[in-house]
């Protein structure tokens, strides 16, 4: 028995310095670890299982939910950094941004593409949100980079969203640097815009920024349409050829916003800015009501003293006959002589302030 040890020893020894001196016994080092492998594995499994169950319910979970929590916040916040540009150049050439905190804070809701239409010849995508969700036709859509489409058609539970380049989509732009207003139409490239009846001589130029201009009530006004990318003038001509780049990634993104904007028309955002601002005015004197209703009724009062005195004189003297031929008893002489006595007092006050204005007036129409 000690014998045999010290053999195995020795050789155990021997291999160990051919093995640190030579290479002799790599590929059989290597033959050994490939029938080994199955042995590492098996003795490794309870570890890896274990480790695997633990990231499942624990820190995988929380880091997905944070993902997916900053995916979405992000994408909220690119949305309304896109007004940034379109608003400052409005503030600047304009002051008009009466409803700036509504064109900012804008409702919107996050939809995820979820198909896209075969047919080459059509740009349209599907998204997860639908009639369910509060989705109406036309609807806009954008992504973190701009605009997208338009809602086309509702379903319960999804929709279909018509792209900007579609051949049968346009969309009414302005160039962000001067106010430029001109018509963004589709070419069937998801890579290119091109702007329609443009003059020649228009101050536009390649990298000008165009926004959506609000003009069609469908989408709402500074969002990022597309940059131009090409003006080619032709003396011959009288449209210069304007061809753009959209600014959203309409074959790339995934994640998309959908716009629930104000439907109020312009006319009904300035009444209602005004009725809330003469609503604070009030605030201090009285309720808001008793305020607004005395300011529509004086002027139609103030406007007509003279012209509304003269017609009550025959219509008071009219009246009286009726209630006189249709009831004789006690109830008409009461009510005649106290309709009477007004137009008799009214006459005398006629004459002192407009004595021929008011005699023609009542013969003619006596006549």
């Amino acid at each position: 028995m000690g014998v045999r040890l010290l053999v195995l020893a020795v050789l155990s020894v021997a291999l160990m310095v051919v093995d640190a001196r030579f290479s002799l016994l790599k590929p059989a080092r290597s033959q050994m670890s490939l029938v080994l492998m199955d042995a590492y594995w098996i003795t490794d499994l309870p570890g890896r299982l274990w480790e695997g169950v633990a990231s499942q319910f624990g820190s995988r979970t929380e880091l997905v939910a944070e993902n997916e929590k900053l995916k979405t916040e992000n994408l909220l916040l690119q949305g309304r950094m896109q007004k940034l540009a379109a608003l400052t150049e409005q503030n600047v050439r304009l002051r008009e941004l009466l409803n700036s905190s509504a064109l900012v804070n804008e409702k919107v809701e996050v939809a995820e593409l979820i198909g896209m239409d075969p047919n080459p010849f059509t740009h349209r995508i599907i998204i997860n949100k639908g009639e369910r969700d509060g989705v109406v036709l036309g609807q806009p859509v954008l992504d973190a980079r701009g605009l997208m489409g338009q809602v086309v058609e509702l379903m319960p539970y999804t929709s279909r969203v018509l792209l900007l380049t579609d051949t049968t989509h346009s969309i009414p732009v302005q160039v962000n640097r001067n106010g430029l207003r001109a018509i963004a139409s589709g070419t069937g490239n998801p890579e290119r815009l091109e702007l329609r009846h443009v003059a020649d001589t228009a101050d536009i130029k390649e990298g000008d920024l165009l926004v959506s201009s609000g003009l069609g009530q469908r989408f709402p006004a500074g969002y990022p349409v597309a940059t131009v990318k090409e003006v080619i003038h032709d003396s011959g001509q009288p449209f210069a050829i304007v061809r753009a780049v959209p600014t959203a990634a309409l074959n790339r993104s995934r994640y998309l916003l959908l716009v629930f904007s104000d439907n109020r028309t312009a006319e009904e955002r300035v009444n209602d800015a005004a009725q809330a601002q003469e609503n604070l005015d009030a605030l201090g004197g009285g309720p808001v009501i008793p305020a607004t209703v005395p300011k529509t009724v004086t002027p139609p009062a103030a406007a007509t003293p003279a012209a509304a005195a003269t017609p009550t004189a025959p219509a008071a003297s009219a009246t009286p006959a009726k209630p006189v031929a249709s009831k004789p008893p006690a109830k008409p002489p009461a009510t005649t002589p106290a309709a009477t006595k007004p137009p008799a007092a009214q006459p005398a006050a006629r004459p002192a302030a407009k004595p021929p204005v008011s005699a023609p007036a009542t013969t003619g129409r006596q006549e």
